[in-house]
């Protein structure tokens, strides 16, 4: 079974508290969820959070929402990427971040697609990145998850895949891409300037689930918009 584990914690260095954050009244994590439930060829969507009681809310969240959620270590996320993968008997992991809240079902599913019909270990969009900040999808199979869990350095462990990218003598693994007409836009939540775009994204695209194709429209047509956040930088 393929599962979507969204990690999603309220500590944050930059805006502590993002993934709670609201637009029209619902959370930046809903609009997350919403997204990927749009999935084909998802079959479960697993919370991934953290036992510290500051992420009680998120947990209060999915069980409101009636989301499977599974709670693990904070800093070693590698770790909590496969006990809940192992939890929950998932074959195959789709990676997504929950401070991604247009990330676009028909490139998680195009991602899974590539994954499944050539026995990849691994497949991204995001080394080298093919899509703006916030797009960033990772698949990988629950063996290879097994693996970089056993053999992944300290250093590895708190961004879960860098095991796999940086052994690629190990893991069969390819690179999803295509041309984009959006350079150096950041449709992800780091900073206040962030939510402002995302917000203003929200609230301009009435079709759901928001597509990529419908911002790179909106960026056509409102270049202008995307100055919201042009100034921040990624770290």
């Amino acid at each position: 079974m393929i599962g979507c584990i969204i990690q999603a914690r309220m500590g944050s260095s930059r805006l502590p508290g993002k993934v709670m954050m609201k637009i029209q009244n619902r959370p930046i994590i809903d609009y997350v969820v919403t997204q990927v439930q749009y999935s084909k060829k998802i079959k479960r969507i697993v919370l991934a959070t953290t036992k510290d009681e500051n992420d009680d809310v998120i947990v209060d969240y999915a069980n409101e929402k009636n989301i499977s959620i599974f709670r693990g270590k904070e800093g070693d996320v590698l770790d909590r990427y496969y006990q809940c993968a192992k939890h929950f008997s998932f074959s195959a992991v789709v990676r997504i971040t929950s401070d991604n809240p247009l990330i676009d079902p028909e490139i998680i599913d195009e991602i899974v697609t590539l994954f499944e019909a050539n026995d990849y270990d691994y497949v991204s969009n995001d080394h080298p990145p093919t899509f703006p900040l916030g797009y960033v999808v990772e698949v990988f199979s629950f063996s290879a998850l097994e693996t970089a869990w056993k053999n992944a350095v300290p250093s590895e462990r708190e961004h879960v895949t860098d095991h796999f990218w940086k052994n690629k003598q190990i893991f069969k693994q390819i690179n999803y891409g295509k041309s984009t007409n959006l350079p150096n836009v950041r449709c992800t939540l780091d900073t206040k300037h962030d939510y402002n775009l995302i917000k203003t994204i929200v609230q301009k695209i009435n079709h759901r689930p928001i597509l990529f194709n419908h911002v790179v429209k909106l960026f056509e047509n409102e270049p202008e918009l995307f100055n919201i956040n042009k100034h921040v930088k990624h770290g």
